[in-house]
């Protein structure tokens, strides 16, 4: 026999904050609450592992739950002098949800439960007031019809507004007792042809098929989207709380309201809050009536504050306040009733908060002493960062819906439409802020998604190809926006009978993924104050380093903005489709012969020369990991015929001959083709400019500064040594050469990218020609599970809904799998080499689940891109707060 149910209130209280898994937030904190001596009407809980067995054995309850129900309900009514039933002074109970997590409003809520018509003539009789006690019989049918018996809830608001309009009211609390009686025959009858049977008169059963309901509402559609928004398992469940009522609707001395200790927008301490008098609590958050603030001072001259209205239940609120921040240590979400001036307590939790509030009360409430500051760095989700980092849309500010779809790179972000990025860099270029719409993005749109404020597709998923390029460059992106129809040739974008041309203004919210016709006023990014202390104590606590992806000044400067201690990886080909030098890639490519490649790489020297020299100069002697050339030639070259002629004629080139070499160079599968440093080996010319580039710009930055900056050489796609130690000779090759003409030296090292199965699985033998090891788990995830990242986003939703996947693997790195060969590659490596540097540089390195399997892991440092840098600062802190087992010091 499991004990099923646990009592609160009146002195009996079987729960505690602690057992909030088993009794859910809501049940452990009523009993929490009532044990440090705050008013909490009495009650049970019917705990998450109840909830558990309801799914687990067809919706049916364990055998002896019902009688421990039985025993806690008459606890309830000795408590509180009246019976459950009784026709004379029956007890009314509420009935709620309450997960492990806050969900709120997700799942089902059932009031005044326990009316029916003999036991509403004895409430009417014990009150009193026959308005109050025929309002609540017509609360609850509504809220049983609508939660239980499954009618909808737009049926029972119709008979409402019949019943003012026949009564000449505009306000429900005009409605007389004798109004109410009418509505409650009007619910009861439309109920009878709706159902087919009465509404249930029997007390018992309406309490079990309250608690049906609240325990079906943890599988209802909103719920699972919700969870699957907020990594909530599903396996956790919901308890169900049953509580006597209090009663915020029988007059002008009760009220009912919700409040936080502070104010849950902008964090300041100040009691922030709405309450209705002569309401019940879903008058507060439906909208029916208009809520009035708490305070004087937040009072319009309109307004009745609850302080100057109940001034004696609104000091001991206040008081209230002080022990609930006191006892649970931060900002609390309070809802309360005041019955007959008496105030009772239905519920505390953590308060929901924007980031902004997040970090001040964070940083508040360590200067206050409440806390200390790991525990404020252990209070501020990193992923909420991203919200602060970013420009923003004013929440004040009108806006025109266009379209929407997925938030997939977060700020926001206004300009003119323009189809192509050549278009984009040529009027971003004339100072015009653009965005760049297309209806899937391409390597060969680089220069204008780097040119463009943001960019819109109606293709493509969170991790496809304009997904992840928008967020390494900081840019909004909204991905996979299919209601929108884009026309290429017409130079429109057209999405619910709504058209908007090229030239004209629309503005984009990545962090909902909502599109607006025209300019919508937009926020700043602050970092310094709240977001500078916490920082600060993060880096205080943090082991692994924290690096950026970059290879524009722009980047590498905003990394640095952002605290990055340096670029883990510096992408090359991003610098080769610069118009610039485009020319000259693609006459190199087109070249049969060496010499006309080098010919072509002796015009893109000075180029990369100057890249390095900006990144050098930039991030100040700090590490800078450089990837030399990884993609297939093929992706240099535009895809279409005439586009192929315009080359062609550009290069001097015969057209056919352009037209044989792109399909000479054409791959079935690219992603597993002719790439890396297979490139390297097979044209070792462009290593070769690349590491004279390198070097000449280091001993040049040595020169100028008087500080050597120690590049970092990594050889992408190795998948055995003897393909490590060719490239590496290469580069120390042209080292040697580069040192003998300047005649001085600058140290360097030579690693190589792990993404490879091969490679992780012989990384002792990899680890010997090998300075560094740094995960690239884009790849690394891509051979692992066979997919494409730019495809899997078809599918990877339905395997992420249906549990096949617990994340998209793209997004949160697959411990079990892409993890399994880093520990590999991780202890092969330093059997071989125990200093060997290991770092990760995939899309993984800005996500905090990732990041706490690399503190885990005991790798050196996270490379992520420069907007990510503090989450993964603050992660990365967190991770070493919780003893992520690294066990290495960067």
């Amino acid at each position: 026999m499991g004990k099923w149910v646990y009592s609160f209130g009146a002195g009996r209280n079987e729960g505690k904050a602690e057992m909030r898994n088993l009794l859910g937030g809501k049940g452990a904190n009523l009993a929490e609450m009532a044990s440090i001596g705050l008013p909490v009407p009495p009650g049970f809980t019917i705990t998450t592992e109840v909830c558990t067995w309801f799914y687990d054995h067809g919706k049916k309850y364990p055998e002896d739950l019902r009688a421990q129900v039985d025993e806690a309900l008459a606890r309830v009514e000795e408590t509180v002098g009246n019976r459950f039933g009784d026709a004379k002074r029956p007890l009314l109970v509420s009935v709620r949800s309450g997960a492990r997590v806050s969900m709120p409003g997700m799942m089902d809520t059932v009031l005044n439960l326990g009316l029916n018509d003999q036991t509403v003539e004895g409430l009417e009789a014990a009150s009193g007031d026959s308005r109050f006690a025929w309002d609540s019989y017509r609360r609850f049918i509504q809220m049983y019809g609508s939660v239980v018996l499954g009618i909808d809830h737009h049926r029972f608001e119709e008979i409402i507004e019949d019943a003012k309009l026949a009564a000449n009211a505009t306000e429900d609390t005009a409605l007389t007792a004798r109004d109410w009686r009418g509505v409650v025959d009007g619910y009861k009858a439309m109920v009878q042809e709706v159902r087919g049977e009465p509404f249930p008169q029997d007390p018992q059963d309406q309490l079990w098929g309250a608690i049906g309901a609240v325990f079906g509402s943890w599988m209802n559609p909103r719920a699972n989207t919700y969870r699957r928004l907020h990594d909530i398992p599903a396996d956790w469940g919901t308890a169900v709380n049953v509580q006597a009522m209090v009663f915020g609707n029988m007059g002008e001395d009760c009220a009912t309201g919700v409040c936080f200790t502070r104010d849950p927008s902008t964090g300041e301490d100040i009691f922030y809050g709405e309450y209705l008098i002569n309401a019940q609590g879903e008058d507060v958050v439906a909208g029916i009536r208009t809520p009035q603030p708490m305070s004087e001072a937040r009072a319009k001259p309109d307004e009745r504050s609850m302080e100057k209205a109940m001034p004696a239940a609104y000091a001991e609120l206040v008081k209230v306040r002080e022990t609930l921040e006191r006892h649970y240590r931060d900002m609390q979400d309070i809802e309360f009733t005041v019955q007959q001036n008496k105030l009772y307590m239905l519920q505390t939790r953590n308060g929901k908060r924007t980031a902004a509030a997040s970090l001040k009360i964070a940083v508040d409430m360590a200067a206050e002493g409440l806390i200390d500051r790991k525990e404020a760095v252990n209070r501020v989700a990193p992923s909420s960062l991203d919200q602060l980092l970013h420009p923003m849309l004013d929440p004040e500010a009108p806006r025109k819906l266009f379209s929407k779809g997925l938030p997939a790179s977060p700020g926001a972000a206004c300009g003119v439409v323009v189809f192509s990025a050549d278009e984009a860099e040529a009027r971003a270029n004339k100072g015009e802020a653009v965005i760049l719409v297309r209806i899937e993005t391409s390597p060969e749109d680089i220069h204008g998604m780097h040119a463009a404020r943001g960019i819109l597709t109606t293709r493509g998923g969170m991790t496809s190809h304009a997904a992840v390029v928008a967020r390494g460059m900081g840019r909004p992106c909204v991905a996979g926006a299919g209601g929108v129809t884009v026309d290429y040739n017409g130079q429109t974008l057209s999405s619910g009978g709504q058209t908007v041309r090229a030239g004209e203004t629309i503005t984009l919210d990545g962090a909902s993924g909502e599109v607006f016709v025209g300019a919508v006023p937009m926020i700043e990014p602050k970092l310094s104050g709240d977001f500078a202390t916490l920082m600060e104590w993060a880096d205080q606590s943090r082991r692994l380093r924290v690096r950026a992806n970059a290879e524009t000044p722009l980047d590498a400067e905003t990394a640095r903005k952002f605290g990055a201690e340096g670029i883990g990886l510096c992408r090359t080909e991003h610098m080769f489709f610069d118009p610039d030098r485009i020319g000259a890639v693609r006459q190199m490519i087109m070249s049969e012969t060496e010499r006309g490649r080098r010919e072509a790489l002796a015009r893109l020297l000075p180029f990369q020369r100057k890249d390095f020299l900006d990144l050098f100069r930039i991030m100040a002697g700090l590490p800078i990991t450089i990837r030399l050339l990884d993609p297939p030639l093929h992706e240099f070259l535009p895809h279409r015929e005439e586009d192929l002629a315009e080359v062609a004629e550009a290069l001097g080139a015969d057209p056919a001959a352009m037209k044989r070499r792109a399909a000479d160079l054409a791959e079935a599968n690219p992603m597993l083709g002719h790439r890396g440093c297979r490139l390297g080996i097979s044209y070792p010319e462009i290593y070769e400019m690349q590491a004279r580039a390198i070097f000449e710009a280091a001993i040049e930055t040595a020169k100028s500064t008087g500080k050597a900056p120690v590049p970092e050489i990594m050889i992408p796609l190795v998948a055995t040594k003897r393909e490590l130690e060719i490239t590496r000779a290469q580069v120390e090759r042209m080292a040697k050469a580069v040192f003998a003409e300047a005649g001085m030296e600058v140290e360097y090292q030579v690693g190589t990218m792990i993404e490879l199965p091969r490679a992780a699985l012989c990384a002792d033998a990899i680890a010997e020609p090998a300075d560094f090891f740094s995960f690239g788990t884009n790849d690394l995830t891509q051979t692992v599970f066979g997919l494409s990242r730019d495809d899997a986003g078809k599918f990877l939703p339905l395997y992420v809904e249906q549990g096949i996947l617990p994340k998209d693997p793209f997004v949160s790195i697959d411990i079990d799998g892409v993890g399994a060969l880093v520990r590999i590659a991780k202890e092969k490596g330093r059997g071989v080499k125990p200093e060997l540097k290991l770092g990760i540089c995939g899309e993984h390195g800005g996500d905090p689940a990732s990041i706490q399997f690399c503190e885990e892991a005991g790798l050196d440092y996270v490379s992520c891109s420069p907007y990510r840098v503090p989450v993964a600062r603050l992660a990365a802190a967190q991770a070493a707060l919780s003893g992520g087992g690294g066990d290495r010091t960067a």
